[in-house]
């Protein structure tokens, strides 16, 4: 069965399930987009699964039913555009794209070599406007809903992350513009906001020192690191009602209003804690965190013969 009208924007507002209608979701080779991707498949939807990792990503594919996978990158166009294609001939047209492919590095930003800094913003930002061009003309089809992965690094800026920090705040704004573009038409524009998950992304986070900092200097409800499975479950709840906001976990939606106050709050923690580490934090390594972060990484430097430090 395909979804060529407005039927899944009348089911989710009257809280039917989502059963039977085509998912699209990036970066889910492993983590949040792995276990969403299986949390919407157990919610009845047919799922494609878009990524960089072929086999980890056919491995994931397999698992569900009916899916498929499909080996893109996301900073490429064409590429995305083909797989647009095939996901509507072999599952139909789209009623939930989900952008939530994205990398990250850290390190100074003046040791931080430019083309990383600029591939960190590619794919978390250019490649979130990428994934919504490609998808646009089915969600329109079938007044379908767009969900942004955000971060509360949206919230408060961390030094030794500018890049990932950037892009994650002007993938917030990209996904605020393209709302008020897109209700019109009936199409939904949603924004996640992750904090602590336990993705290979957070792997080692004890020894980053801004992260660690950070982390131990927030209140302790704060500081828990939740499994991407349970984060799958509060998006596919988000998914389902339409959500304009979907907060991860959900008492975040009370630190909106206190926005403001974050970044004076995140300079004044960094700065006493660099004080009395400059010369080690400052020397760190600049360092691709998690698996699929490296992989895109390597491949990205592969295909333009750059050393994998840049």
């Amino acid at each position: 069965m395909r979804v060529t009208s407005d039927a899944f924007s009348t089911q989710c507002d009257r809280g039917r399930p989502l059963r039977g209608r085509v998912a699209v979701v990036t970066g889910a080779a492993r983590g949040v987009g792995e276990a969403l991707a299986r949390s919407l498949s157990d919610a009845g939807m047919r799922v494609a699964l878009l990524g960089r990792e072929r086999a980890t990503l056919q491995k994931a594919a397999d698992s569900l039913h009916p899916s498929m996978s499909i080996e893109a990158d996301i900073t490429d166009r064409e590429a995305l555009a083909d797989a647009a294609c095939r996901v509507e001939a072999e599952l139909g047209p789209a009623s939930v794209v989900v952008a939530n492919a994205g990398i990250a590095a850290s390190g100074p930003f003046d040791r931080t070599p430019p083309e990383l800094w600029q591939r960190v913003i590619d794919v978390n930002l250019t490649g979130s406007a990428n994934t919504a061009r490609a998808f646009l003309p089915q969600l329109t089809a079938t007044r379908g809903y767009f969900l942004q992965i955000a971060s509360t690094a949206a919230f408060g800026a961390a030094p030794m992350m500018s890049a990932y920090c950037a892009s994650k705040a002007g993938a917030e704004s990209f996904a605020l513009a393209l709302r008020g573009e897109l209700e019109p038409d009936g199409i939904q524009v949603g924004i996640a906001y992750l904090h602590w998950t336990g993705t290979d992304m957070l792997t080692g986070i004890d020894d980053h020192p801004v992260l660690e900092a950070l982390r131990r200097n927030q209140p302790r409800p704060a500081r828990r690191v939740h499994t991407p499975d349970q984060v799958a479950q509060w998006l596919t709840r988000g998914i389902n009602h339409r959500a304009p906001q979907i907060h991860a976990p959900p008492w975040l939606r009370w630190c909106q209003p206190l926005r403001p106050l974050f970044p004076a709050l995140v300079a004044r923690v960094t700065r006493r804690e660099l004080r009395g580490n400059l010369s080690d934090t400052m020397s760190s390594p600049i360092e691709v965190l998690g698996a699929g972060g490296r992989a895109d990484w390597n491949a990205f430097t592969a295909s333009r013969f750059l050393p994998p430090n840049g």
